[in-house]
C-alpha cells in the first residue's frame, strides 16, 4: 500500500521493536542498534553483539551470492546450556532424585557442523543424539565416541539398524532401541541372541493424552509410533520369557513437535510416569523416562497457545517435568527415573538466519503509469473522474462500492469487446486510486468495515524476494508455520509500504501472506521504499529469523532451486569486530542441482556442442560467436543456482 495520508506517529527505535516484535521472538538473541540496523547477541547480554547487515557486507566482499544462510554457533552452545541448565534446577527446586540427561534429535538439522557443536557444548552435561533412521544412526555411532554416551534409536528398525544399534552397546555405548511396535521386539532379541550382546531396550507407548499445535496426530491413541496398553503387556511377556527383562531401560512417549499449551506436557508427563511407576513395581527397574520432544519456540512472540507460540517459559517446562514425575513416583513409593528429553527444535531454531534480497515490487499504483485526461473520455472514466473529485463530499464506502461497480462494468465491456486498452487502463488506474484514498479515510477509526480491511490487503505492494518458499520455508508453504520476517536495516526510519512477499519460483505458492503479530496474523508485512524510489540504490535485505529447525533439510528443488549458500560466525574477542566467519559452505550450483535429478554435465556440453556445430554449418551462427556462446552455457554450469544482480 502506498505511503499512509494519516499523521505519520512518532517513530524510534523502540517503535520499530514493536511494530517486528523483536524485543520478544528474539529471545534476547536479536535486537535492533540505534544505528537501525539488527544485531545478533549469541550469549545475550554475556557476549558481544553482530550486526547483520556487517555480516552481509563481509560475505559480498567474499564473491556470496543471496540468499545466504547466516549460522551463529554460539547460539547453538548458548541453547545447549540453557536446556541442561533448566533441568538442573528444577532438578534443585524439587529435590529430585535421577539426573537429566539430554539427547539431540538429529532429523531436526542433520548438517555435520551443527551436530558437532551441540556434542561439543553439550559433552560436561553428557549430552547425547536421537536418531531416527540408518543414515543419522551410522553418523550418531562415529560422532559420539566417548564410553557411556547415549544415543536414543526411534523410528521403525530392519535387521542392519538393529545390528548397528548393538555394535554401539558392544563399543561401550548406551545405544537404547526405542520399540515402536510389538514386531520390532521379537527382532531386537532374535538378533542379540546371534550376536552374543544383550540389547538396552526402550518402549515407546502410545499415551491417550493428545499433544497440541499443528503436530498434534503424531500424539494420542491413533499415533503412528508406539504400543498400547495391551501391547505393552505382550512386550513384557517376551522380554520374560527371554530372561531379559532387565534389558529394558528406559519408557517414552511423543506427543508431538511444537507444543504450544503447557498443560498438554503436564498431562502427557502424568500419564508416562503412572506407567513408569506400575511397571516399576512389577519389577522391571527401567533407568529412564524419555520425555520426547515437543518444547516448543515462540515464533511470533505473543507467549499463547497458538500454533506459532508457547504460552510457557523454558524454565517452566523442565519445572512441570521434573515435578510431576517425582509427585508421581513419590505417590507410588518408586524411585526417581532419569529424565531424557529429545527438544531439537529449541537448541536449534534460533541460531539460523536467511537473508533474502529483495530486487522489485510490484504496485497497484505506479507513478510511471499516470494518465492525463481530458474532456472526450469513455462514460465510465467520466464517472470515475467524478467520484474521485467529489469524494470529500461523498459516503466513503458507498464510494468504493460505485468505482468498484464502474471496474466491474468494464471489464465485462472489455471482455465483449466493447472496450478499447486505454479506457481499461484509465478505468482499473482511477479504481486504486479511489480505494487507496478510501482506506486512508478509514485510518484510525474505531471501526472499520472488514471489506475495507480486505480492500487494504488487496492495495498493498508484492515485494520480489530472490529465494524459494520451497527450498528454504517449507513448513511455512506446508504448514502455514509462521516465521519473524523483518529488513534487517533502515529502522531508524518508518516503513512506508505494507506488502507481501513472492519468491523466483514460477509457481502461484511461492509466496508469503501470512505475517507474525501480537495479536492475530497479519496478512502484510510493513516494509521500506525500495531503491529507485529515493533511496540512493541502496540493496534491501529481509531477515528470515528462528530458521534453524527442520527448514535447512526439508527443503525441495522445485524449479531446481537448490541449497543456499551458508557463512558460520563464530565470536572472538581477538577480532576487531568481536566475531569471525568460521567456514563458507556454497550453495549448489546449476549442474549440481541437474546432476540431483538425473542430468549428466558431460552429455549436457556434449548435446550443446552438437547443435552449436549444426548452427555453424547452417550458417545461423558465426565460429567465433558460436563458440563464445557454447563458453557461456558451459561457465555458467557452475553458477548459483538463483539470481544475480
Amino acid at each position: 500500500m502506498s505511503e499512509s495520508g494519516a499523521e505519520t506517529p512518532a517513530w524510534d527505535i523502540p517503535a520499530a521493536r514493536n511494530l517486528y516484535n523483536i524485543n520478544r521472538w528474539g529471545s534476547k538473541y536479536f535486537d535492533i542498534n540505534e544505528a537501525g540496523n539488527v544485531v545478533a547477541m549469541p550469549q545475550q547480554e554475556a557476549g558481544a553483539s553482530v550486526e547483520i547487515v556487517d555480516v552481509i557486507e563481509e560475505a559480498r566482499a567474499r564473491g556470496l551470492k543471496f540468499p545466504l544462510l547466516i549460522r551463529f554457533q554460539d547460539i547453538l552452545r548458548d541453547r545447549v546450556q540453557a536446556i541442561n541448565e533448566a533441568f538442573r534446577n528444577s532438578i534443585r527446586e524439587y529435590s529430585y532424585q535421577g539426573a537429566f540427561r539430554g539427547v539431540f534429535p538429529i532429523k531436526v538439522n542433520q548438517l555435520r557442523e551443527v551436530v558437532e557443536e551441540i556434542l561439543d557444548a553439550g559433552r560436561p552435561y553428557d549430552f547425547g543424539l536421537e536418531v531416527g533412521s540408518k543414515p543419522e544412526l551410522f553418523a550418531g555411532l562415529a560422532m559420539q565416541s566417548q564410553v557411556g554416551s547415549l544415543i536414543i534409536c526411534n523410528g521403525y528398525k530392519d535387521a542392519e539398524f538393529i545390528r548397528m544399534a548393538l555394535l554401539g552397546t558392544k563399543l561401550g555405548k548406551k545405544v537404547i532401541l526405542v520399540v515402536e511396535k510389538l514386531e520390532e521386539l521379537r527382532q531386537i532379541l532374535s538378533l542379540s541372541r546371534q550376536m552374543g550382546i544383550e540389547p538396552l531396550i526402550g518402549i515407546r507407548m502410545r499415551l491417550v493424552c493428545k499433544g497440541a499445535g499443528k503436530w498434534s496426530e503424531s500424539g494420542g491413541e491413533n499415533a503412528k509410533f508406539g504400543l498400547s496398553t495391551a501391547e505393552l503387556l505382550a512386550a513384557l511377556d517376551l522380554l520374560k520369557a527371554e530372561n531379559l527383562g532387565h534389558c529394558f531401560k528406559l519408557l517414552h512417549f511423543h506427543i508431538g513437535s511444537q507444543v504450544p499449551d503447557i498443560l498438554t506436557v503436564k498431562k502427557a508427563v502424568q500419564e508416562i510416569s503412572r506407567f513408569y511407576a506400575k511397571l516399576y513395581k512389577s519389577g522391571f527397574a527401567l533407568d529412564y523416562i524419555d520425555v520426547g520432544g515437543g518444547l516448543g519456540v515462540d515464533y511470533d512472540g505473543s507467549r499463547s497457545a497458538f500454533d506459532s507460540s508457547t504460552n510457557y517459559t523454558l524454565q517452566e517446562y523442565t519445572n512441570d517435568i521434573v515435578y510431576y514425575i517425582a509427585d508421581v513416583c513419590n505417590a507410588e513409593g518408586v524411585p526417581h527415573p532419569g529424565i531424557v528429553s529429545e527438544s531439537g527444535r529449541a537448541i536449534v531454531a534460533h541460531h539460523s538466519v536467511l537473508i533474502v534480497e529483495v530486487f522489485g515490487a510490484i504496485q497497484k499504483l505506479r507513478p510511471e503509469t499516470g494518465f492525463a485526461y481530458g474532456e472526450n473520455e469513455h462514460p465510465l472514466v467520466k464517472e470515475l473522474l467524478d467520484i474521485r473529485r467529489n469524494l470529500a463530499k461523498l459516503n466513503k464506502l458507498e464510494a468504493y462500492h460505485d468505482a468498484l461497480e464502474r471496474k466491474d462494468d468494464a471489464q465485462n465491456m472489455f471482455t465483449l469487446g466493447l472496450l478499447e486498452l486505454p479506457d481499461k487502463a484509465k478505468i482499473e488506474s482511477l479504481h486504486w486510486e479511489i480505494s487507496q484514498q478510501v482506506v486512508q479515510s478509514f485510518r484510525g477509526q474505531a471501526y472499520v468495515p472488514e471489506e475495507i480491511r480486505k480492500l487494504e490487503d488487496s492495495l498493498g505492494d508484492q515485494y520480489l524476494c530472490n529465494f524459494s518458499v520451497f527450498q528454504s520455508l517449507l513448513d511455512h508453504w506446508a504448514l502455514g508455520q509462521l516465521f519473524p520476517i523483518m529488513p534487517v536495516s533502515r529502522l531508524n526510519e518508518p516503513p512506508n509500504r505494507e506488502a507481501t512477499l513472492v519468491d523466483i519460483t514460477c509457481d502461484s505458492d511461492g509466496q508469503i501472506n501470512k505475517f507474525i503479530d501480537l495479536r492475530d496474523v497479519r496478512d502484510t508485512l510493513p516494509l521500506h521504499a525500495l531503491a529507485g524510489n529515493g533511496n540512493g540504490g541502496e540493496p534491501y535485505y529481509l531477515g528470515f529469523f528462528l530458521m534453524g529447525a527442520y527448514q535447512d533439510i526439508m527443503g525441495d528443488l522445485h524449479n531446481l532451486f537448490s541449497r543456499v549458500n551458508e557463512a558460520h560466525v563464530f565470536l572472538d574477542p581477538d577480532e576487531p569486530a568481536g566475531y569471525y566467519i568460521e567456514e563458507i559452505i556454497e550453495g549448489a550450483t546449476i549442474v549440481q542441482a541437474l546432476q540431483d535429478v538425473q542430468y549428466d554435465e558431460n552429455e549436457l556440453k556434449r548435446q550443446m556442442k552438437a547443435q552449436v556445430d549444426e548452427a555453424i554449418k547452417s550458417d545461423r551462427m558465426k565460429p567465433s560467436e558460436a563458440m563464445r556462446l557454447l563458453d557461456d552455457y558451459e561457465r555458467g554450469l557452475k553458477n548459483y543456482t538463483y539470481l544475480s544482480f
